[in-house]
This record gives structure tokens, sequence and C-alpha cells, in this order.
């Protein structure tokens, strides 16, 4: 799956579209502790996750994630978004729980 297929299922809200929406989805990796994150995120995973900071981001860069999936109402703060789209991050919201969240990116990744 890919972000735009992800996008265009419409169950989350883009709050910043990225630069590349044909990059694959492959995987999704749950984690709210950043130091776990930088060692255990995979490459082309959604990541969904309650941390809404430029941190965050450093940590996907690092990693190569291929998207944010910000839960449980959690917003990603002005100067993420800003660097976000610098960056060409994607990066969405939901006001699902994250294992939630997680599972709908799942089942579509099944399908």
């Amino acid at each position: 799956m890919t972000i735009k297929e992800l996008t265009d299922q419409g169950i989350f809200t883009v709050v910043c579209a990225g630069d590349d929406p044909d990059r694959e989805i492959s995987g999704v990796f749950c984690c709210d502790l950043l130091s776990v994150a930088m060692g255990r995120g995979k490459a082309d995973a959604a990541w969904v996750t309650v941390m809404g900071n430029i941190n965050t981001l450093a940590v996907m860069n690092l990693t190569d994630m291929a998207c944010i999936v910000l839960a449980e109402g959690a917003q990603m703060d002005a100067a993420g978004i800003a660097r976000a789209e610098m960056q060409g991050f994607t990066i969405f919201a939901t006001q699902e729980p994250i294992f939630e969240a997680a599972m709908k990116i799942q089942r579509l990744l099944e399908a």
C-alpha cells in the first residue's frame, strides 16, 4: 500500500501531505519512547505514536519510516509541521487509540 492509497481511504486526517505519495508502506510500528523507536523503527513503516514534536521527525528521518500517524488526538506542534513540510514527510492524525489506528493500517496492508 502506498501513502496515497492510505490517504485515499479517508480514515486519518492529513496534517502534512509529504512529497512522496507513491512511497510504499510495508508495515506498522507503534512506540512512544523515541529512544526505542530510534533503535527498533523499521524503514517504510507507518509509525503510530502520540509524540508530536520535532524530535519525532528526527527519529522518522533516522529510521526512514514512511509516515507518522498521530493517534489519540495528539497534535504536531507548529515547529514540527514546518519541519515536516520542509523535509517532505507525511503526517496523519486521528482520535483513535494507538492500537485501533495501527490495526486499521494493518488490515489495509493485508487486504
